[in-house]
């Protein structure tokens, strides 16, 4: 039977952590570090994001400012709120909350975040330096799974380390944050053959790619440990992951649930990369 990597209880742990740091800067510089948060639209699942962000900040003592724009913003008036936030000293952190409305570029806006405020790290130039292993802002679900592994002693050097999904925001970056701790990593995606048989040699399998219950506890090598990205419903709508929770606990040596495990992660992250940003602007 698997060990669970609760990731509600470690979350709880950096927060307050951060919440430390926090008070530290304030005390010591008399800095509060600050999160602008811009949200186009009416989109309820990017507004319940947006709220669980600011009650993050709001508990560690982070100044949240959220900028609430109607669908119909043009893409002037938006690069025009990045800019004047770029140029902001007491805004440390910028994130735009995706996806946008259709007729918005992402990636014209996202290219015109001041790279030391793009705490999504999104950016290409902290795309790149990540790539090089140079970095200070990581994407923050694949820095919540490595904060993880890190936090349940998972050694990651010397592993097999199997990454299912490709995307810029998770499957790419995770594979250079587990390349860059000495693990050889295979990225698997729709086109890789013999996935059960990769999957299969894996020590440490990370699983995003939103397709419910796929990985089975047969394509798990006994041992293994499972982190679930996936963030689905399944047959009954219930929530669920990218991994069949049942039959790969009893495989694995550790595994992650849905939801308590990379989610509460990912948004501490959030978090510590503005704190970072602070913290670097200070210096």
């Amino acid at each position: 039977m698997a060990k669970i990597i609760d990731g509600k209880a470690i979350s709880a742990a950096i927060r307050q952590e951060i919440s430390a740091e926090v008070e530290k800067i304030k005390q010591e510089k008399g800095v509060v570090p600050g999160l602008a948060v811009i949200i186009v639209g009416e989109d309820p699942a990017s507004q319940v994001y947006v709220r669980n962000k600011k009650k993050d900040c709001d508990e560690t003592g982070i100044n949240s400012i959220v900028h609430a724009l109607p669908e119909n913003t043009t893409e002037e008036e938006l690069l025009a709120l990045v800019h004047k936030l770029n140029n902001d000293d007491s805004v440390h952190g910028i994130i735009v909350q995706l996806p946008l409305p259709k007729h918005l570029d992402s990636d014209l806006i996202i290219n015109n975040i001041d790279v030391n405020k793009d705490v999504d790290a999104f950016h290409p130039y902290n795309v790149g330096k990540i790539m090089i292993g140079d970095y200070e802002l990581l994407p923050c679900t694949p820095a919540g799974v490595m904060a993880l592994l890190e936090r349940s002693n998972i050694e990651v050097s010397g592993k097999n380390c199997v990454v299912i999904g490709r995307s810029n925001i998770v499957g790419k970056p995770q594979a250079m944050m587990l390349l860059h701790k000495n693990g050889t990593v295979t990225v698997c995606h729709s086109k890789t053959k013999n996935l059960d048989e990769i999957c299969r040699s894996a020590d440490i399998l990370v699983v995003a790619i939103g397709r419910a219950k796929y990985v089975t506890g047969d394509m798990i090598k006994e041992g293994a440990v499972v982190i679930d990205v996936g963030m689905c419903r399944d047959e009954n709508g219930k929530l669920c992951g990218d991994v069949d929770y049942e039959s790969a606990e009893k495989k694995a040596s550790y595994i992650t649930p849905v939801p308590g495990g990379v989610g509460p992660m990912t948004r501490v992250m959030l978090l510590q990369n503005t704190l970072s940003a602070a913290k670097k602007k200070l210096k």
